[in-house]
């Protein structure tokens, strides 16, 4: 086990797991606003080199070394392709499907990093009672959205945006996993970070003049709002406090908590757009609950 990593979780990670899983499910309201003005791959695009250059700024500020060469090139790299090209399935997918059915099947990476954690680390492999924790909260997720899953049609290409929905949870997971298995897993978390943003801003803005998206034509109102939240606390802020606990924690044990953020996204709707909040939601957010708390109950050491 590398020096400072923990094997269980304090009230310190669980609380910054939670703040930043409502921070994204805040986020997905906001970038919601943020397409009123400003297209998908460049809102994406804009966000991640604005977090970069204020992560290059905090970095000089405290005196943190973050380009010098220390063998995690590689492993950053293939890191940062890895969220470019998620974020781009998505992004895409989402002009064939529903958003309710990608937020369900985003949040299948949980089970990825799951099945692939014991081939990095076996301490982290999960047993019978934990897997059930894992199953229950993603059950949470597909109960909360299982009106808009079931029901609408987005048209005859809706396999296609599911794919994408499906491939992004395979590359959100895989980046969890290249993170641990990396040189990337013993960087600080700026620096990691750094690759993701930096990686993913020109890719995604690469993309999106590819696609021949329009510029926005005023940069006022909500969406501008929208951006620089999106860039500040979500890509700077919550992003940092992430890669701080994929490197101290145990990866398993904290990614059942991103399956907090498609209910927190709902329960946004509701505090700022109006949105009803039913018992469908509530249910939602115990069984959510409950699989994390089976997730990280601890096991007996074997004899």
């Amino acid at each position: 086990m590398s020096p400072g990593r923990r094997t269980t979780l304090d009230g310190q990670a669980v609380l910054l797991l939670v703040g930043c899983s409502a921070l994204w499910g805040l986020g997905q309201v906001a970038a919601k606003v943020g397409l009123t003005d400003i297209p998908p791959l460049l809102q994406g695009g804009l966000r991640s080199l604005g977090a970069a250059a204020l992560l290059l700024a905090w970095a000089w500020a405290r005196g943190l070394p973050l380009l010098q060469a220390d063998g995690t090139g590689r492993g950053g790299l293939l890191a940062g392709a890895l969220f470019a090209a998620e974020f781009a399935c998505i992004f895409i997918g989402l002009q064939y499907t529903s958003a309710s059915r990608m937020a369900v099947f985003i949040y299948l990476a949980p089970f990825v990093v799951a099945l692939g954690m014991p081939f990095i680390a076996r301490s982290e492999r999960l047993h019978a009672p934990q897997w059930a924790g894992l199953a229950l909260a993603f059950g949470g997720v597909l109960w909360a959205f299982a009106e808009d899953f079931v029901t609408p049609a987005a048209g005859p290409r809706q396999w296609l945006g599911d794919t994408l929905g499906i491939a992004a949870a395979l590359l959100w997971g895989l980046t969890t996993l290249t993170l641990r298995a990396s040189r990337l897993a013993t960087a600080s978390p700026e620096k990691t970070l750094l690759y993701q943003l930096a990686v993913s801003g020109v890719a995604l803005s690469a993309a999106s003049l590819w696609q021949g998206e329009p510029w926005p034509a005023r940069w006022g109102g909500p969406a501008l709002w929208s951006l620089g939240f999106q860039t500040v606390v979500i890509s700077f802020a919550s992003y940092l406090g992430w890669f701080w606990l994929v490197r101290h924690y145990p990866a398993t044990r904290i990614s059942v908590f991103v399956l907090l953020t498609p209910v927190f996204g709902l329960l946004a709707g509701v505090a700022l757009l109006g949105e009803p909040l039913g018992a469908r939601l509530v249910v939602a957010l115990a069984a959510v609950c409950g699989g994390i708390a089976l997730v990280n109950r601890r096991t007996p050491a074997p004899p």
